[in-house]
């Protein structure tokens, strides 16, 4: 029994402080490495600008992910979300089954077909926040906090927030500290480890 105390109070009490570092979890922002080749991403992962696309660093593990996107610099734009093997050189993404965005236009893509329409009065302008929400079945839209009723779906696999841009855009990800509350059961862009 002495031997016992021994050990436990020489490990904490003597030698150390007893606290055992915790890893720092990592920050979700967009990934330098998923990025197309004439993509600029500054404000510490949070801007993009430039042409091309790029996939924030983690995917959406959890059921029900909310992120948001803040149009800083109209022109051409795409947001929503995509797997790995997205071309993030070719724009507008949408094209193929590896992306599923919501145009600057208003209309939703995904495999070269348009899933869905935002209504003709509120298309995103300059100063708008687009937040979305993905629960593995469906991606749906709100623009400064209002539900647009926009579903769209089709994507399959592990998927990513994305982003292009393109003309002079810039946009802002909002992946926690959100500018509008995330709708019931939604919730920010959690890391795996972070879930269990």
């Amino acid at each position: 029994m002495a031997a016992m105390f021994t050990c436990c109070f020489g490990c904490c009490g003597e030698g150390g402080s007893g606290h055992i570092p915790l890893k720092e979890m990592p920050t979700v922002q967009l990934d330098t490495h998923h990025m197309g080749t004439d993509v600029v991403i500054v404000k510490s992962g949070r801007r993009i600008c430039g042409t091309g696309g790029c996939l924030a660093n983690a995917p959406l593990h959890q059921n029900k992910s909310y992120f948001e996107f803040k149009i800083q610099s109209s022109g051409i734009w795409g947001i929503g979300v995509a797997t790995q093997k997205v071309n993030l050189n070719q724009v507008p993404l949408g094209r193929d089954t590896n992306s599923l965005v919501l145009r600057h236009d208003g209309s939703v893509y995904h495999n070269d077909e348009e899933k869905n329409r935002l209504p003709a009065n509120s298309l995103p302008q300059e100063g708008d926040i687009v937040g979305i929400t993905y629960d593995h079945v469906e991606m749906n839209l709100y623009l400064n906090g209002k539900n647009m009723h926009c579903p769209a779906s089709g994507i399959r696999g592990t998927v990513y927030p994305v982003v292009y841009v393109d003309d002079s855009a810039i946009l802002d990800c909002q992946f926690s500290d959100f500018y509008h509350t995330a709708p019931q059961g939604f919730e920010k862009i959690l890391f795996e480890q972070q879930i269990f």
